[in-house]
C-alpha cells in the first residue's frame, strides 16, 4: 500500500521532479531561506507561515530549498494515501487490501488536493496527509494497543502550519469519543491537547511576543467564501471535496458541467460503504465530523454565515485563520476514506472485492483526469533568471531592510507562467523585506498588516530621495520587472530586476531567542516522537 500511494503521489507531482522550484500562487520555494524576523513570526504580519518558514530555512541550509519544498509536498500526499489505508486496516480489517486501495486512492485523487495544489498550499497538504495517521493513533490508543508517540509526532508534523495543526487536533479530539477498552477518553484528550500546544508553540509565542494578530482579515471574508461549481450548489460542491474560493485555482474539468458527473461518482463511492461503516462504532465519530466539515463551510458561505464569521474575526483578530472556509473540508477526508474502503464489504456478496476496488479506483481516477502530471501541467518546476541570484547575493552580503516595487504582494512573471505568485524575494534573502501583505481579489483590495511597508512604498511612489528612505530605515530598494529607473545608487539593473543601495538600517526585532527556542521545542517534539515510536515498535517485535 505504501507503494501504491507513492505511485499516485508521483503521478500528481511528476513535473516537480525536474530541476527547478515550485512557484505557484502561495507556493514559493527558493534555493535558500534564512531565519529572518519574518521567518520567526516577528514581523508586522500575523504568523501564518510558522513554523513552516523556520523549517524550510533550517533544512535549506543543508539541502537546496526547492528540493525541500518538493519533498515535503510529495511526502504529504504519500502520507494521505498510506495513512488512509492504515485507517481502513484499523477500523475495517475485513475490507482487506481492496478496501485499502480504494481509501488511498480517494485520499490522494480528489478535488481538494487538486485545488490546494493550484492555490500553492503545499504545507497545508502536509497537514492533510497527517490526518488519517492521527486518527489511527488515537483509535489504537483507545483500543489498548497503541502508544502516545505517533499521536504527538503526527500532530506536530501537521503543525507545519496553524491550519494543519487545528485540523489534526480536531481529528484527534473527535476520535477520543470512539469506544475502546484502552486508555480513557480524558487521557487521550489530554495528550491530544498537549500535543497541539507543543505544535502551536511557535505561532502562539510569536503572536504574544510580536503582538502580530491580524485585525484586517475580516475585510476579505466574502472573497474567501466557498464557491459553487457549475451545476452544483455550494453544499454539494463541498460534499464533492471542491468549492475553493479562487475560481482560477481549479482543474479544468471542474469548470464545466463535468463537475456534476465527477461529484456524483465520488459521492457514490462513499455512499456505497456507508451501510457497513456506519455500524462500526470506531468510525462513527469520523463520519459525523465529515458531515460537519461539509455543512459548516456551506453555512459559512451564506449571508448570515459570512456576517457571523466577520463578527467573530473582528472580535478575536487571531481567528483570521477561519476566513478560508473551504479548507476545513479536509476534516471530511478520514471519514470519506473509511466509507470508500467499506464499499468493497458492502458489495462483497454480489461482486468480488478485487473487482469492486478496481472499478472504484478507476472511476475516481477517471473523473479527475487533470489531477495527473501537475494538475494538467499547471504545476511545474520553474527556473529563476540569473538576476535573482545576483541580487540576492548582493543583499545577503549586507543584509539591511529591503523595500520592493511594485507594491502588490502577488507578481506575474513571464518566466513563471500565467498564474500570479507571491513575491519570492522575502524567502531568498537574509534581510527583512518590507511587505504590506495587501491582496487584490476580484478588484477588491484586502489590506495586509504591513503599515511600515505601506509608508515606505508611499515614499518610493512619491519619489522620495535616498536621505528620506535612509531615515525610514530602508537599506535596499528592489524593483521587480521592467520599471522606470529610480534616482538612487544602482547596484544592478536589467530587464528582470533592479537593485538600488540606500544604506539605512533598523535594529533586529526583540525576542528572537525566545522564538527560536519555541521553534526548537516544536522540532524536538517531532524528533523525540519519532524516536519513541521506533523504540516502541522494536519492543513490540521482540516481546513474546
Amino acid at each position: 500500500m505504501p507503494a501504491w500511494s507513492l505511485a499516485l503521489s508521483m503521478v500528481v507531482t511528476g513535473p516537480l521532479l525536474a530541476p527547478g522550484y515550485l512557484l505557484l500562487r502561495d507556493a514559493v520555494s527558493t534555493p535558500r531561506s534564512y531565519l529572518t524576523d519574518a521567518a520567526l513570526g516577528l514581523s508586522e504580519a500575523a504568523p501564518r507561515a510558522l513554523p513552516q518558514d523556520f523549517a524550510v530555512a533550517v533544512l535549506s541550509s543543508v539541502v537546496d530549498g526547492g528540493v525541500v519544498v518538493k519533498a515535503l509536498l510529495l511526502a504529504g500526499l504519500w502520507l494521505a494515501g498510506w495513512g488512509s489505508a492504515r485507517l481502513v486496516a484499523t477500523v475495517l480489517p475485513d475490507a482487506g487490501l481492496p478496501g485499502q486501495f480504494v481509501a488511498a486512492t480517494l485520499a490522494i485523487w480528489n478535488p481538494y488536493v487538486a485545488e490546494r495544489l493550484l492555490q500553492g498550499h503545499w504545507s497545508l497538504l502536509v497537514g492533510y496527509g497527517c490526518l488519517p495517521w492521527v486518527a489511527v493513533a488515537v483509535l489504537r490508543i483507545r483500543g489498548g494497543d497503541g502508544s502516545w508517540w505517533p499521536l504527538v509526532g503526527f500532530t506536530a508534523v501537521a503543525g507545519l502550519t496553524p491550519t494543519g495543526l487545528m485540523l489534526a487536533a480536531t481529528v484527534a479530539l473527535v476520535c477520543c469519543v470512539a469506544p475502546g477498552a484502552g486508555r480513557p477518553r480524558w487521557a487521550c484528550a489530554g495528550v491530544a491537547l498537549a500535543a497541539a500546544v507543543l505544535g502551536a508553540l511557535p505561532w502562539l509565542v510569536a503572536s504574544t511576543a510580536g503582538g502580530s494578530l491580524a485585525s484586517s482579515q475580516a475585510v476579505g471574508v466574502q472573497a474567501f467564501a466557498a464557491r459553487a461549481e457549475p451545476g452544483l450548489g455550494t453544499l454539494v460542491s463541498l460534499a464533492g471535496l471542491g468549492g475553493i474560493w479562487n475560481g482560477d485555482a481549479v482543474p479544468d474539468t471542474r469548470t464545466t458541467a463535468f463537475a456534476v458527473v465527477a461529484t456524483v461518482v465520488l459521492l457514490a463511492v462513499v455512499a456505497a460503504g456507508l451501510p457497513v461503516v456506519i455500524r462500526r462504532p470506531a468510525a462513527v465519530p469520523l463520519l459525523v465530523l465529515a458531515v460537519v466539515a461539509v455543512v459548516g463551510p456551506a453555512l459559512m458561505a451564506t449571508g448570515p454565515g459570512l456576517a457571523a464569521v466577520e463578527s467573530i474575526m473582528r472580535a478575536v483578530p487571531g481567528l483570521g485563520v477561519l476566513r478560508d472556509g473551504q479548507k476545513w473540508v479536509a476534516l471530511a477526508m478520514p471519514g470519506y476514506a473509511l466509507a470508500a474502503g467499506a464499499a468493497v464489504v458492502t458489495l462483497r456478496g454480489r461482486i468480488p472485492a478485487v473487482a469492486t476496488a478496481a472499478v472504484c479506483c478507476a472511476a475516481l481516477l477517471a473523473v479527475l483526469p487533470d489531477l495527473a502530471w501537475g494538475v494538467g501541467g499547471k504545476m511545474t518546476a520553474v527556473r529563476y533568471p540569473a538576476a535573482w541570484q545576483t541580487v540576492a547575493a548582493a543583499i545577503n552580503a549586507d543584509p539591511r531592510p529591503v523595500a520592493v516595487l511594485p507594491p502588490d504582494s502577488m507578481r506575474v512573471f513571464p518566466w513563471s507562467g500565467a498564474a500570479p505568485v507571491l513575491d519570492p524575494l522575502p524567502r531568498w534573502v537574509s534581510a527583512d523585506v518590507l511587505s504590506t501583505g495587501d491582496l487584490v481579489i476580484g478588484g477588491q483590495t484586502i489590506p495586509g498588516e504591513g503599515k511600515r511597508a505601506r509608508e515606505v512604498q508611499r515614499l518610493l511612489l512619491d519619489g522620495a530621495d535616498a536621505a528620506a528612505l535612509r531615515q525610514a530605515g530602508v537599506g535596499w530598494v528592489v524593483v521587480e520587472g521592467p520599471a522606470p529607473a529610480l534616482d538612487l545608487p544602482v547596484v544592478h539593473r536589467d530587464d528582470d530586476l533592479a537593485l538600488y543601495r540606500v544604506g539605512g538600517d533598523q535594529p533586529p526585532a526583540a525576542h528572537r531567542g525566545l522564538l527560536i527556542g519555541a521553534h526548537l521545542v516544536w522540532a524536538g517534539a517531532i524528533v523525540v516522537a519519532a524516536l519513541g515510536a521506533g523504540v516502541a515498535a522494536v519492543r513490540r517485535r521482540v516481546t513474546p
